[in-house]
């Protein structure tokens, strides 16, 4: 009851943009580092391809999920954001890469980087903000929302995203602060690669560059782990590589054109597919609605607040009255931005959440977890628990729980 409680007033929190309280410091401080990768765009069976062979041998050494399932939409900002909160999209307030606010009165686009470090966007604590809180450090060589004062605090040591700084860059940079002595580094690190994103987008899932890609972040995978053992710190670092989601193939003969059935002059398209988030003219809204329901076999619609319990998306003041969904592999477009984009190619994800194209990865290895053991799918937020426990913090409230991840550890931390 006290856990449903504090959910409940997280909830109310987040709708009225305010932060929580700062945690209340740990009495005990842990030795161990905990390592989180994040693969943007691996999918989960993408492991099973033969590039991925020091993956393999991690998951071997430790435990990999079937698949994790990511927060619905299955985008890159909403999960990423999830994962290090336990909240679902609805509660942490990133309900997709493209939103509006209508207090804030700006447009947030991931790449208008003045609109996103704008704090009052994200809510919820971030497990950098729980471990500073407690006593501890935090260091982050990229992640959604790790170069932001969130809560008023930012990790101890970050970087501003930068697409062009190389990979190999990130992977030395954290190994140099796993070598801090004692007491003085990081007890969180977390890094981001991009790699299987931007081929799975451009060639998609099938093509031989998502292959050379998933071969790629495998050798920062193996560096990562040779430059841990090279440093004699494998018993004292758990290293947990996610992603935030899957990837499916689009084809030119799968396109919804949204101007075929409602009016575009008389709503404002904030995000257009797969999840499309319509606001229409409030005495077109029911019209709106009437025209889009069922006018395409691969396309839903829902009002806000009736959108099916399953997606959990319905609460966020960012929400729009109206939300459509593709169904899988289906764009949705307007014919103006056929004309000047082309019909679609290449891969996509944000489709519906359950779906095993959209399913991400899961592997996690080191002195506290069971080795060679598969687990069945799992949502994603469960892993921000599962690190609190890893780091001796006491987690924020948040949505996940311990139930789904307890069986992974050899003991409880």
């Amino acid at each position: 009851m006290n856990r449903l409680i504090s959910l409940a007033l997280l909830v109310l929190s987040a709708a009225c943009q305010h932060a929580p309280a700062a945690s209340t410091p740990a009495p005990a401080v842990s030795a161990r580092t905990v390592l989180l990768v994040s693969l943007d765009g691996f999918r989960a069976d993408y492991i099973r391809r033969p590039g991925a062979m020091r993956l393999r041998a991690l998951a071997a050494s430790g435990v990999r999920a079937e698949r994790m399932l990511p927060a619905f939409p299955s985008k890159t900002f909403p999960n990423h954001y999830t994962l290090v909160t336990g909240l679902r999209p609805e509660h942490h307030g990133i309900v997709a890469n493209t939103m509006w606010d209508g207090v804030i009165g700006r447009k947030f686009t991931i790449s208008d980087t003045a609109v996103t470090h704008d704090p009052r966007w994200w809510g919820g604590e971030p497990l950098w903000v729980t471990v500073e809180n407690q006593g501890k450090r935090a260091a982050s060589f990229f992640w959604v929302g790790s170069d932001i004062k969130i809560n008023g605090r930012l990790p101890t040591w970050f970087r501003t995203y930068d697409a062009k700084v190389p990979n190999e860059t990130r992977v030395s940079t954290v190994l140099d602060w796993m070598a801090m002595p004692a007491g003085t580094g990081p007890a969180f690190i977390s890094t981001y690669f991009s790699d299987l994103d931007d081929a799975g987008h451009r060639y998609g899932p099938e093509a031989p560059q998502v292959d050379s890609a998933i071969a790629r972040v495998d050798l920062l995978i193996g560096s990562l782990v040779d430059g841990i053992a090279a440093r004699g710190l494998a018993g004292q670092v758990d290293v947990i590589v996610v992603s935030d989601h899957g990837m499916v193939s689009l084809a030119p003969d799968r396109v919804i054109c949204l101007d075929d059935y409602i009016d575009l002059a008389r709503v404002e398209i904030v995000d257009i597919t797969p999840v499309g988030a319509i606001s229409p003219e409030p005495e077109y809204e029911a019209e709106a609605f009437a025209r889009l329901k069922g006018a395409h076999p691969h396309m839903q619609v829902y009002r806000k607040g009736e959108i099916p319990e399953r997606f959990h998306f319905n609460t966020h003041p960012r929400i729009t009255k109206l939300v459509t969904v593709a169904d899988e592999g289906w764009t949705m477009t307007t014919r103006a931005l056929v004309q000047r984009n082309g019909l679609p190619k290449g891969g996509a994800h944000g489709y519906d959440n359950q779906l095993s194209s959209m399913g991400a990865l899961f592997v996690a290895s080191g002195p506290d977890f069971k080795q060679g053991i598969l687990v069945p799918p799992f949502q994603n937020i469960h892993v921000y628990e599962l690190l609190a426990r890893l780091l001796g913090v006491r987690p924020a409230p948040n949505d996940g729980s311990m139930d789904s991840t307890r069986s992974f550890l050899r003991r409880t931390p």
